[in-house]
């Protein structure tokens, strides 16, 4: 039963021992789970890492294949000097003191992604998912006037809502970030009321700034940026500029040059909600089942796109 007395996310994941947090969209997605990561570890769970990579994986070691289409990628683990977010959070990792692992997905269809996070659980066991979504493209049905960037995040929803025997949560960090792409927040308003009505809203929890969670994640995001300087991640600069208390147009990298931002403490809000009611309404999901690729992903909702009536854009009235 949820209370005002603890967050219905944690209620949620107050059974599991053993915690995969996983990155929905690519990059550097994954980044967005940590403050979670670092409440649940003080809570004495055990958590790991996974993430859908834009990487190039090919250059990995064949040991490094723990099964199809997911690997381990360790702080010494062979790929681009340049851009390698899941090796960067490794070595990350190792300096904190937690196993400087993170498991990477290559950018496949939901089929192969089912099969490969069905390994993933079996080998560690883990007792629940979150599925954590820089930004909150995550939480669109399908009918919205803009999805943002949606093939990644809904092949990850798709290959995860049919794994059977875990607990399964979406964890959205970053809200507004995606108008960048297009997405009309009210549409994302609407949606987490038609999850409470649904029972699958899990609410929302804001990341104390002053917090050892968003201690480690703003360093972490720093880490990153450090690592990356040509590819800094858009999103939780923004995430990390709003822990910091900024607000309204504020760049951290040049990647942004020529657009107006508003910063603001909402992005360092978690909206959470119950994974299977969520994929539940998104009305081309079933049809996502049995992609193979990346390509056949973006053509089923390209499809859903051409034949559904959208709902307009609307301004949120404050």
């Amino acid at each position: 039963m949820f209370t005002l007395a603890e967050p219905p996310l944690f209620t949620r994941l107050r059974p599991a021992r053993r915690v995969l947090i996983a990155g929905a969209g690519g990059g550097f997605d994954v980044y967005a789970g940590l403050p979670l990561a670092f409440a649940l570890r003080a809570q004495g769970k055990e958590v790991h890492f996974a993430n859908l990579a834009f990487s190039d994986l090919n250059r990995l070691e064949l040991d490094d294949w723990v099964a199809p289409d997911v690997a381990r990628v360790r702080p010494g683990s062979a790929g681009d000097d340049g851009y390698f977010p899941e090796r960067t959070l490794a070595r990350w990792l190792g300096t904190r003191g937690w196993p400087p692992v993170v498991h990477a997905f290559p950018r496949v269809g939901a089929r192969p992604l089912r099969a490969a996070y069905e390994a993933l659980v079996a080998q560690l066991a883990v007792d629940a998912v979150v599925l954590v979504d820089g930004g909150t493209d995550i939480l669109l049905r399908g009918d919205e006037s803009g999805l943002g960037t949606p093939e990644e995040d809904m092949a990850s929803l798709a290959a995860v809502a049919a794994l059977e025997g875990v607990d399964r949560i979406v964890a959205s960090l970053g809200f507004g970030i995606d108008a960048f792409h297009g997405v009309c927040h009210a549409h994302v308003l609407e949606n987490l009321a038609a999850l409470d009505r649904e029972g699958g809203y899990l609410g929302a929890l804001s990341i104390p700034s002053a917090s050892p969670e968003a201690a480690a994640y703003l360093d972490a995001v720093a880490d990153a940026n450090r690592a990356t300087p040509d590819r800094p991640s858009i999103v939780q600069g923004q995430i990390a500029a709003a822990l910091r208390g900024e607000f309204g147009n504020v760049h951290g990298t040049t990647r942004t040059a020529g657009s107006e931002l508003f910063v603001n403490p909402l992005m360092g809000v978690y909206f959470a909600a119950d994974l299977v009611t969520l994929a539940a309404g998104v009305g081309y999901l079933g049809e996502l089942a049995g992609t193979s690729t990346a390509m056949d992903v973006a053509l089923v909702i390209e499809a859903h796109r051409d034949r559904v009536t959208r709902r307009p854009r609307r301004a949120i009235p404050h």
